[in-house]
């Protein structure tokens, strides 16, 4: 008798990774609420960013559908994962549970929050401020990533999040790094490209570093390194720097 097909994987490491680039490497996804005045799933587009510790970040306008959707029930998925050539199906995307935190413009996160998605979505510093929007934090609770054709996992929110304690420390000096790495070394910048993203083009920009990598952007693209190991103490970020720039 043949054992049956198992349709889920167990997951791993290689798995972790994959979700994490999906997500952190966004510039835009998917969004599912539930409608308050029908019950009625529905889904629209959002600009994505992530918070320092990778959690997803949208900001919306208090006259979308999805806006009155999160406000009366906080429960949303989010979908990651931009098809290329050939059959969308057979490339990776991932699903995320998560559940809707508003950010008040008192918050002390509010400003890192703002930076953060404006470095990655230069064109939003247009409308951010306007009184009817909020920047949400989406908290990840669970997720379901398909890697392709039977590579499907079961992810859990600590898959997904940055758990280290040089979160805060590296907020703190998030903003000086980004300036001496885009206004001093350029060529580091468009060399990490190169590498870890096969990038020809020249020109990249650092738009976001956590404890768990780099965030570089061109344009309209967007490219996650990964650290191979994430930070736990934040004065090894320069080490870690210029570690990528030996192994390049």
């Amino acid at each position: 008798m043949k054992e049956p097909v198992k349709t889920i994987r167990d997951t791993d490491e290689e798995a972790r990774r994959l979700a994490r680039r999906l997500v952190r490497g966004a510039r835009f996804g998917a969004i599912g609420v539930l409608e308050p005045e029908t019950g009625f799933p529905f889904a629209s587009r959002v600009l994505t960013g992530t918070d320092i510790d990778g959690v997803p970040v949208i900001l919306v306008s208090a006259l979308s559908v999805h806006t009155g959707a999160l406000t009366a029930d906080p429960r949303a998925s989010l979908l990651f994962g931009e098809p290329k050539k050939g059959d969308p199906l057979a490339h990776p995307r991932i699903t995320v549970r998560t559940r809707a935190e508003r950010l008040a413009r008192e918050d002390v996160a509010h400003g890192r929050l703002r930076a953060r998605f404006i470095a990655r979505h230069p064109k939003a510093a247009l409308y951010a401020d306007f009184p009817d929007f909020s920047f949400f934090r989406m908290v990840p609770e669970s997720a379901s990533l398909n890697g392709g054709f039977g590579r499907a996992f079961h992810l859990d929110a600590s898959d997904l999040l940055i758990a280290s304690p040089a979160v805060e420390g590296i907020a703190g000096i998030e903003s000086d790094a980004i300036s001496h790495m885009n206004d001093d070394h350029p060529d580091a910048v468009d060399s990490y490209a190169r590498i870890h993203g096969k990038s020809k083009k020249t020109g990249w920009k650092v738009c976001g570093i956590d404890c768990a990598g780099l965030d570089l952007a061109l344009g309209d693209e967007l490219l996650r390194v990964e650290y191979d190991v994430p930070l736990t103490d934040a004065s090894n970020l320069r080490f870690k720097l210029a570690e990528l720039s030996r192994t390049l």
